[in-house]
């Protein structure tokens, strides 16, 4: 029997309504046009002093939520307590917030936030992805939320600068997609930070690292060690990258390098830069690297990045080579060595025609460690290389793991890995360093035996 033959037994397909549409009826709002009417109402009631820069944003929230309790009750739409605080809310959210996101980054639960248009909302709740029933009411109302967030750090986004990267004000990294390159709408990504930020003891008890790990990267800080944080998207390497900051005594100075300011560091002498995208004009960009290279006039003790993605390898390098040591950055990566991979090909991009012999050795001499770091299957984000650089043989950068992470414990019922980072039994050089300026580890570190704070 033919392919026709059997469809036509089978009879019409039934029909079912486009996925979008399915989602726009899932997502109706019974109180749309209420709580356009509040909006207007409210609109009017407090007029320019929504937009009043002077005007304390606390005292904003108060003289919102208080004319919005008299529109709610001049308004004869009958509603019960429930409703009414929760049109309340919504309508809050909206004037003083971001809308239908609001709950979600006051959730602490939420890692992260992905609006993958107007009508389809995901979160991320302990590294699994969840569809929410959060929706914007179209398009527009999605851009200018989208708009509310980064003119507040002074960016723009349209059709001709369709991409940007911004951030919260507690730090949280944004970042938007509008037409013409997204083609089924905006698309808003929002990885939340904590309000509190973790502390090396949070990321031990998260599994993340073992109290070994945490008394070597705090010797390798305290001993001035240069630090590459590698890792791929999510995986935990800012965090990781704050933690190691942290064990940055108090009495250095402290210059912070950022393309959308993230770390959240604790110590008084902190300096921090952020890079700025070019005007309406394309004038008035200040990358990455001009923020490295200007920082070496700034009597830095240590100089962080956040990340390095372009040229400015090359000018961090350099400035780990010229007596700034106690660097820590971090890059995108799938294993120590192609972070080292990477970070030449960066350097390449800062147009210099350099050998590859001469950038590898540079790399070889400015690097002292690498911590890497992988977002598992099971939503955990764990460290599972501490690589030692070792220094040249030959063309090749010679490295040796330190400790690794025991992929071979396998997966509990759950689905989590039983695994943890385990030492390798090797000595690294860098100890004899360390011993110089005063750091010393505590002895058996390396060779397994059990290690207790």
């Amino acid at each position: 029997m033919s392919l026709s033959d059997r469809l036509a037994q089978r009879g019409p397909a039934p029909t079912e309504a486009p996925a979008v549409l399915r989602r726009t009826a899932r997502h109706a709002d019974p109180f749309a046009a209420l709580k356009r009417s509040v909006h207007s109402g409210l609109l009017e009631s407090l007029g320019p002093k929504l937009y009043d820069a002077h005007l304390d944003q606390r005292e904003l929230e108060m003289r919102v939520r208080q004319t919005l309790q008299t529109v709610l009750e001049r308004d004869e739409t009958p509603l019960t307590s429930a409703d009414r605080s929760r049109v309340a809310q919504e309508v809050a959210d909206e004037i003083l917030g971001h809308g239908p996101l609001e709950p979600y980054l006051r959730d602490p639960g939420v890692s992260e936030i992905m609006v993958n248009g107007h009508d389809q909302v995901y979160v991320e709740r302990s590294g699994r992805l969840e569809p929410v029933e959060a929706a914007f009411a179209d398009e527009s109302h999605l851009r200018r939320t989208i708009d509310k967030i980064v003119a507040k750090v002074g960016r723009r986004v349209d059709e001709a600068s369709p991409m940007v990267d911004a951030r919260l004000p507690d730090g949280s990294r944004v970042n938007a997609v509008v037409p013409p390159i997204a083609l089924d709408g905006s698309v808003l990504t929002i990885r939340k930070f904590a309000t509190d930020p973790f502390t090396v003891d949070d990321l031990i008890a998260f599994g993340t690292m073992t109290p070994a790990v945490a008394a070597v990267l705090r010797a390798c800080v305290h001993g001035r060690l240069n630090i590459l944080i590698g890792g791929g998207t999510g995986s935990g390497k800012t965090t990781s990258l704050n933690v190691l900051s942290s064990f940055v005594p108090a009495d250095e100075r402290i210059v912070t390098i950022e393309d959308a300011a993230e770390l959240q560091l604790r110590q008084d002498h902190v300096l921090r830069l952020e890079a700025r995208p070019p005007n309406v004009e394309s004038r008035g960009e200040v990358a990455v690297r001009d923020l490295v290279r200007n920082s070496l006039r700034m009597r830095p003790d240590r100089i962080i990045v956040g990340e390095v993605r372009d040229g400015a390898a090359l000018d961090m390098l350099q400035a780990m080579n010229t007596g700034h040591d106690g660097s820590i950055t971090t890059v995108h990566s799938n294993a120590p060595r192609d972070s080292l991979a990477r970070l030449e090909t960066m350097v390449l991009m800062a147009g210099v025609d350099l050998p590859t012999r001469a950038i590898r050795e540079q790399m070889a001499s400015a690097i002292d460690l690498i911590v890497h770091q992988t977002r598992l299957k099971d939503g955990t984000r764990r460290i599972t290389h501490i690589t030692e650089v070792l220094g040249m043989e030959g063309e090749v950068v010679t490295l040796q793991d330190l400790f690794l992470f025991d992929f071979h414990a396998g997966v509990d019922e759950h689905g989590r890995y039983r695994g943890a980072l385990r030492t390798t039994g090797i000595r690294p050089r860098f100890v004899e360093r360390l011993l110089d300026r005063g750091v010393a580890l505590p002895p058996g570190i390396f060779v397994g035996e059990e290690f207790q704070r």
